[in-house]
């Protein structure tokens, strides 16, 4: 096996001892979503698959336990993720990837760490994840999937611009039902992924392409 491919059925199998069933369908949902969107857009799909079965990696360890681990390792935690712990399981779980499973490439790291909030200028493979995160075939419940679904594989700009304006939507929906300040339920890389995303689609609309 080349130095740069990792053996997932290994990671698989050492996976399945960390998460329960359904969240263990989810990332091979993500898994093989992420890899037959690196395909369409040309880029190496095993990177993909790799960082798409490792996204969740730290998903299911209880919401005390990350934010302890996050301190004892020197893992930032913003106090929004305080407030929202199952937003540390990203950064964690991108830890947890290079740490337990041995990954060094540091773009996918990156795919892990940004695959729940994104983040302005994302990379193609950060792209992917968080798309594919989105739209694996076991979600079901988010506004606009069949758009969203057919622009994974056309244009990824386009397709973070629609998950990110139905997300900022729904959180906004959210904080006025719970009456909770907007700082609190929305994170800032989230808000400002939807700014630079939505800047792109806004200047893509103008100019008629």
């Amino acid at each position: 096996m080349p130095a740069d491919r990792y053996d997932l059925d290994k990671f698989s199998r050492k996976l399945k001892k960390y998460l329960d069933d359904d969240r263990f369908r989810h990332s091979q949902g993500v898994r093989y979503t992420a890899a037959a969107m690196a395909m369409a857009h040309g880029l190496d799909h095993h990177r993909a698959e790799t960082a798409g079965l490792l996204h969740d990696a730290a998903k299911n360890i209880p919401d005390k336990k990350q934010i302890l681990l996050c301190e004892k390792n020197g893992i930032p935690v913003a106090e929004i993720e305080r407030k929202n712990p199952y937003l540390l399981h990203a950064k964690l779980g991108a830890w947890l990837a290079e740490e337990k499973y041995h990954v060094k490439d540091p773009e996918i790291l990156s795919a892990i760490k940004w695959h729940t909030t994104g983040t302005e200028d994302m990379t193609p493979l950060e792209q992917i994840i968080f798309i594919a995160d989105y739209i694996e075939p076991g979600r079901f419940k988010a506004a606009n999937l069949p758009e969203i679904r057919k622009l994974a594989f056309s244009d990824l700009n386009e397709c973070c611009y629609a998950i990110l304006r139905d997300t900022i939507a729904y959180l906004d929906a959210k904080c006025q039902k719970n009456v909770r300040p907007r700082e609190e339920q929305v994170d800032e890389h989230t808000q400002m992924a939807f700014n630079y995303y939505r800047g792109l689609h806004l200047k893509r609309t103008s100019s008629g392409t």
